[in-house]
């Protein structure tokens, strides 16, 4: 039998305030265990909870980012269950009323595009972490997340395989980072997410039973988790069995999901209105201000690329798919004014390597901007060749200044002397007959050897293009 894959996703983007959802305790990361939750946090006797307008504000900006509807009038309820970081035995979320119904984001897969459809994103606050490590078999509770603000984003059970699902949650990943709502660090748990999966046969409209993958934290693990319950699911099937539906956990350490308890309903939860928050009123004139503050979204930045700079869609893609990386190529493309796919190259190219290789981000990169653009201006001046000047990125890299300075430092000026080269060039020729001999016989690729040559003799410093130039006309003398 074929099977198809249905996959829903529930990302928990952990909102970029300063201070928590309904009290003014820090949200900054790294704290001592405890000591970042406040008595509103620990839900003490008499406190009440006071909600931040700041986390409403980047609601509404996902929401209009998304086409979505951002609801005039949303509450906030109690969702209760027990679990010992939870220190009020209730979280306060939304549920019949969230602020935000609706929307869509467009995913890119084999060069065709498919949309996802967004069911809600609604405003909750974090529970605290248990600590099972160095606890000599008990369990440590820290309480510094509890009252964290988070956008739970609920996808449609639109995605179809584990790749959809990954493109999905990577252009989530970057929309939320453009809207500066979420820093999008997932090892800190900042964007992590619970994938709903099953399987049904192909052709049948009936959703399958379905398991819930909880707290998946990279997007590696998400694909891997996802693929592993597929198969799961359909061994199951295919053995006359039925599938549970479950909440379960992947442990990346053995590859593999386990169960952890049966999959809750909602009425499980006994949700209730919180007696304590009024209901959020969203005002027009707000709505239309952060309508006005919206950035240039990545999808609007990519095709702008495509035109203004007749880059490719792949081109454009790969540099708008992160904000800062966008923002460092357009102003190393202003600074050295030259072509658009020049910049592009070296951005996407030896930039990108020694980022990934260091881990570290665009805006920690020891070549700033304008320095790349200083190196740039001499590669199409043709101070430096291609070659040349990924010695002088190096050395940029390393700490040694601008690029000018690197040329002069270690004389790194391309040859352009056409004099210069051309005695280079019959120099090589003289030095090698035999591989003259073979090439004027019709060995064609010798050419390379007798570009080699040359460049070697200049140490790598003559004008590629006039070398070959040269070779062409040497070559084919009689």
């Amino acid at each position: 039998m074929e099977w198809e894959t249905v996959i829903g996703l529930e990302v928990h983007a952990q909102l970029a305030t300063k201070s928590k959802i309904f009290s003014g305790a820090s949200t900054a990361y790294g704290a001592p265990p405890n000591t970042q939750a406040c008595a509103v946090d620990l839900g003490l006797p008499g406190v009440l909870p006071v909600l931040n307008q700041e986390a409403v504000y980047m609601a509404a900006k996902f929401g209009l980012a998304v086409n979505a509807k951002v609801s005039p009038r949303s509450v906030f309820a109690r969702k209760n269950y027990f679990y010992p970081d939870l220190p009020k035995g209730y979280q306060i979320s939304q549920y019949e009323l969230p602020i935000v119904e609706g929307g869509q984001l467009t995913i890119e897969m084999d060069e065709a595009e498919k949309t996802i459809g967004i069911t809600r994103a609604h405003l909750e606050e974090d529970a605290g972490k248990s600590l099972h490590e160095d606890f000599q078999g008990l369990s440590g509770i820290d309480l510094n997340r509890a009252g964290t603000p988070l956008l739970e984003i609920v996808s449609e059970p639109d995605m179809r395989s584990a790749k959809e699902a990954i493109a999905y949650m990577k252009k989530l990943h970057s929309l939320v980072r453009y809207l500066e709502i979420c820093d999008g660090n997932m090892q800190e748990g900042s964007f992590r997410c619970d994938a709903n999966v099953s399987v049904r046969p192909k052709g049948q409209a009936e959703f399958g039973t379905r398991a819930e993958l909880k707290n998946l934290n990279s997007f590696r693990f998400v694909e891997r988790a996802i693929n592993l319950e597929v198969e799961r699911q359909i061994d199951i099937l295919e053995s006359g069995g039925q599938v549970s539906q479950e909440t379960r956990l992947y442990d990346a350490e053995k590859n593999e999901t386990r169960s952890m308890r049966a999959k809750e309903e909602a009425n499980d939860y006994r949700y209730f209105p919180d007696p304590d928050l009024l209901p959020l009123v969203v005002e027009e004139d707000f709505l239309q201000q952060t309508q006005r503050d919206l950035p240039e979204l990545p999808d609007e930045k990519r095709q702008r690329f495509t035109t203004q700079y007749e880059l490719s869609t792949y081109d454009a893609g790969v540099l708008t798919a992160n904000r800062d990386i966008a923002d460092y190529f357009e102003e190393a493309l202003q600074a050295a004014d030259c072509e658009p796919k020049l910049c592009a190259n070296w951005v996407m190219g030896n930039l990108s390597a020694l980022l990934n290789k260091s881990n570290l981000e665009i805006t920690q990169s020891p070549v700033s901007a304008a320095h790349l653009a200083g190196m740039l201006r001499r590669i199409a001046d043709n101070t430096i060749s291609g070659k040349i000047a990924k010695q002088v990125f190096e050395a940029m890299w390393e700490g040694e200044s601008n690029a000018d300075q690197v040329i002069e430092k270690q004389g790194l000026k391309q040859v352009t002397n056409s004099s210069k080269i051309e005695q280079m060039v019959d120099e090589v020729i003289a030095s090698n007959p035999k591989q003259l001999a073979d090439y004027r016989s019709g060995k064609d690729k010798l050419f390379g050897f007798f570009v080699g040559q040359v460049m070697k003799a200049s140490k790598g410093k003559a004008n590629p293009a006039q070398v070959n130039e040269l070779l062409k006309k040497k070559l084919a003398e009689n």
